[in-house]
């Protein structure tokens, strides 16, 4: 199979988060004008925030893993190149693939600096103080709500900066700005309500929420979603303003939680290096899957090839009191089909 580097990168706005993920904690300012691709607003936002800086690296390790995650079963699977940029220029055209990175990476950075806020590990920013009394459903709203607001706000000025510097009437930077947002809306979206019950004998006499960002595979799982529908588009002249609108008419605008492409993707189906693309030869595929990881449409039609091989597991768990499991490694054959 082709293995998936997570060495955290990706291209323009992206691009230069992967810096910050392999770089460990910012200490020094000098650090910031070494960051290869940040622009120079950029530059000053890190010398500014040296203390953010290190969630926004933990916020783009955390987005391409989650864009692995979600597309492990799909032609491009978000594998990374060791040349930049490293996921090829797929990603550098205005294709759907491009769209899901923009918005995943925005959301992270959104999702991690909110949970660096409420962990207290900033001096700038804390709980959401802004959550106090009664509910209309009749709890009170207590303990540290997640601070979204500074969270998403961050991420509109870190990462959005870079489309903006250059005038954001580009086809591609209202692309880029599109779904940058549609990525923070859909932490937004998904905010949750926690609660904690305090009584007698653990009764609910009395009930304290508080706002919750939701688990960011769940933030995932819409992005990923909202790439399976995303808007094919085309720019155009809306009074004194360029606007994004469906390239085909008979679609229904897009609303700001969809993501939107300019161009169709590559089929992804043979190995072309120049682009990035890395094919699907040698990926393990589904033999009785009908959907995309199924090994019809994985190899597109090459066929495959079926291995038997030995799988070593844990079996035969026991619980030992008090307390431990202990368990034998056992062997098995299963068949391994990978695409020709």
């Amino acid at each position: 199979p082709i293995p998936a580097k997570c060495l955290l990168t990706s291209v323009r706005v992206p691009w230069y988060l992967a810096k910050l993920s392999s770089v460990g904690s910012i200490s020094e300012e000098e650090t910031c004008e070494k960051l290869k691709g940040l622009i120079q607003r950029q530059v000053q936002m890190c010398k500014r925030n040296l203390e953010v800086m290190d969630s926004v690296r933990r916020g783009a390790q955390l987005a391409i893993e989650e864009c692995q995650y979600q597309f492990r079963n799909r032609r491009w699977n978000c594998s990374t190149l060791d040349s930049l940029p490293v996921f090829g220029k797929v990603v550098t055209q205005g294709t759907r693939e491009a769209a899901f990175v923009y918005a995943i990476s925005s959301a992270g950075v959104a999702f991690a600096v909110t949970r660096a806020c409420s962990s207290g590990e900033l001096e700038k920013c804390g709980c959401d103080r802004t959550v106090h009394g009664v509910s209309p459903q009749g709890f009170q709203w207590s303990g540290c709500s997640d601070n979204i607001a500074y969270g998403v706000a961050f991420s509109q000025s870190f990462v959005d900066v870079r489309e903006r510097s250059k005038g954001a009437s580009s086809s591609r930077a209202l692309m880029n700005l599109h779904n940058n947002e549609a990525g923070r809306k859909a932490i937004l979206t998904h905010m949750r309500v926690e609660c904690k019950c305090h009584g007698v004998s653990g009764s609910c006499e009395v009930k304290t929420c508080w706002r919750a960002v939701p688990p960011f595979r769940q933030v995932g799982h819409a992005l990923k979603e909202k790439f399976d529908g995303a808007t094919e588009v085309e720019p155009r002249r809306v009074g004194s303003s360029r606007a994004l609108v469906p390239r085909n008419a008979q679609f229904k605008p897009h609303t700001d939680e969809d993501l939107v492409y300019l161009e169709p993707s590559p089929d992804f189906c043979e190995q072309d290096i120049r682009s990035g693309v890395l094919g699907t030869r040698g990926r393990t595929c589904n033999k009785t899957s009908k959907a995309i990881d199924g090994c019809e449409l994985l190899c597109c039609g090459r066929g495959f090839h079926t291995a038997q091989v030995e799988l070593a597991e844990r079996c035969s768990c026991k619980f030992h009191w008090c307390c431990f499991v202990k368990c034998r490694q056992c062997q098995r054959l299963v068949e391994l089909h990978t695409c020709r």
